[in-house]
């Protein structure tokens, strides 16, 4: 099965994806201002954040914490970005937190008496928690692409993300616990909310075991998984370029209902979605899709205004 859904992937990519693939793949490092991401463009509307720090394999330093927030502000408002595909350089997508890097604010927060500690502390971890929440804050959908570990951090991150890929030789680890803590920035909310098993996110959470890919896929926490990471990386351009071919309007609409929906009754959700309709089905988005759907074209022949 699973080189099926590889080869078809390729074969439906060709020759455009597997191009830009390679433009997707920064071997010229960080993309100033930013010193751990590489951030392109490789096909319209659709905007790449690779993390690169791949000798350090991708481990979480103080800059990677707040240039994080930085970008997906910046992609929330740019008008010719529809979709994001986040992925890891080198030889794996992340080893989560650097402790080298980040021991002084997790060990020695400032303060003149335990209240002040507590309260410079909570300051500290409310802004790394901002670092990923600001991925599902933006409205533009994040497809994150997985290869190799992902570990702690790397867990927060992409349940922050709308949809997640992985290769084969993929595996998450919740690793917080066996370095002495409670995972703090995302995981403990969002992966019980990602994975049916109640159980399983205990499990995980509490031992810190690794999961590998066809668990992972099976659990839900990823829905699809490829052979090797050109193959991810190909599908996962395939995906963001069919969601940018849509109406932006209805795109991010959906995302927004979609995290709301999570969060509040059945009840409350139809009410929000109905307030939000009320105002968005009155987009030319909707006419322009309706006339390409009884014309049968693709959505993607259809000219979208920005937004």
């Amino acid at each position: 099965m699973l080189s099926v859904i590889v080869r078809s992937a390729l074969t439906k990519c060709k020759l455009p994806c597997q191009v830009a693939f390679r433009a997707m793949s920064s071997s010229a490092g960080p993309s100033p201002p930013y010193t751990t991401l590489a951030i392109s463009q490789p096909a319209e509307f659709i905007t790449h954040v690779e993390l690169h720090r791949p000798d350090k394999r991708n481990a979480m330093n103080k800059a990677f914490w707040r240039e994080m927030v930085d970008c997906f502000n910046e992609i929330s408002e740019n008008p010719d970005c529809r979709v994001v595909v986040v992925s890891g350089a080198g030889k794996i997508f992340t080893a989560g937190i650097d402790l080298t890097d980040m021991a002084s604010d997790i060990l020695q927060p400032e303060g003149d008496d335990t209240a002040r500690v507590s309260w410079n502390m909570r300051n500290t971890i409310t802004k790394f928690q901002e670092t990923f929440s600001v991925i599902e804050k933006c409205p533009k959908p994040v497809v994150v692409a997985v290869h190799g570990a992902c570990v702690g951090g790397g867990v927060d991150l992409i349940t922050a993300c709308d949809v997640r890929l992985c290769t084969q030789d993929a595996w998450f680890q919740v690793k917080e616990v066996d370095i002495g803590l409670a995972a703090d920035v995302g995981t403990l909310q969002r992966l019980p909310k990602v994975i049916g098993s109640r159980s399983l996110v205990n499990e995980l959470a509490l031992t810190a075991r690794k999961m590998y890919a066809d668990e992972a896929k099976s659990s839900g926490l990823v829905s699809r998984v490829f052979a090797d990471k050109e193959a991810m990386m190909a599908g996962a351009l395939e995906m963001a370029g069919e969601i940018a071919g849509r109406s932006p309007v209805a795109v991010q609409g959906t995302k927004i209902n979609l995290i709301y929906a999570r969060d509040h009754s059945v009840a409350e959700g139809l009410n929000y979605m109905a307030t939000w309709n009320m105002s968005m089905l009155q987009t030319h988005d909707v006419m322009k899709s309706a006339q390409a759907s009884m014309e049968k074209k693709s959505p993607k022949t259809v000219v979208f205004s920005k937004l």
